[in-house]
């Protein structure tokens, strides 16, 4: 099968991938209250660990981070450069707009970081630095995560991946749009702080 026939398969493989909700599944298997019912109702590793299940929110974040990484091997793997980065397109859609959850997903926070190491590793290190220096700086978790996210983009292109770079300008656009609510909440100083009761 040739490369180019793989770009569509690449997305729609990407696609069905990311919209596993590990957060729903793993919580349901566990009996727990419906995810979508407590916290901010967010499928997430986040709202998993309002649970009080610490177990299912780490196994959360890992299923969520390795479907993006996976789908960007597979692709790679079969298609080549352009179809992994359309296999991470379809993995981040998949998980924001998941056609299990009526296409209401979350907010893609794990999952762009399980993309990034599949394209360029450094790259998610560098987000997962800057993620915890401001975390530790603010205790905004929504915040860091903006923020490593803003500046990915430039790591990218200054590291001389401009074709990742415009993939992530757009992923991080759509990552500030499914943090829009939180955004509001901290201009308005309401947010929750890590840890904060």
């Amino acid at each position: 099968m040739s490369p180019e026939v793989w770009l569509p398969l690449a997305f729609i493989l990407g696609y069905l991938l990311g919209s596993i909700p590990f957060g729903v599944v793993l919580t349901t298997v566990a009996g727990t209250q419906d995810l979508r019912s407590i916290g901010s109702g967010n499928i997430g590793a986040t709202n998993v660990l309002r649970t009080g299940r610490k177990g299912l929110a780490a196994a959360t974040l890992i299923g969520d981070m390795l479907k993006g990484t996976v789908a960007v091997m597979i692709a790679g793997y079969f298609g080549g450069a352009d179809a992994a980065i359309l296999g991470a397109l379809g993995a981040f859609l998949g998980h924001l707009f998941p056609v299990w959850l009526k296409f209401n997903g979350g907010k893609g926070v794990a999952t762009y970081i399980g993309v990034l190491i599949g394209l360029f590793w450094p790259a998610a290190v560098m987000f997962c630095l800057i993620w915890l220096a401001t975390a530790v700086t603010t205790r905004y978790s929504s915040l860091s995560a903006l923020v490593a996210a803003f500046v990915t983009p430039l790591f990218l292109w200054w590291f001389g991946h401009p074709a990742l770079a415009s993939l992530f300008v757009v992923l991080t656009l759509l990552l500030f749009w499914k943090h829009s609510e939180n955004i509001k909440r901290l201009q308005a100083g309401t947010e929750g702080r890590i840890g904060a009761r």
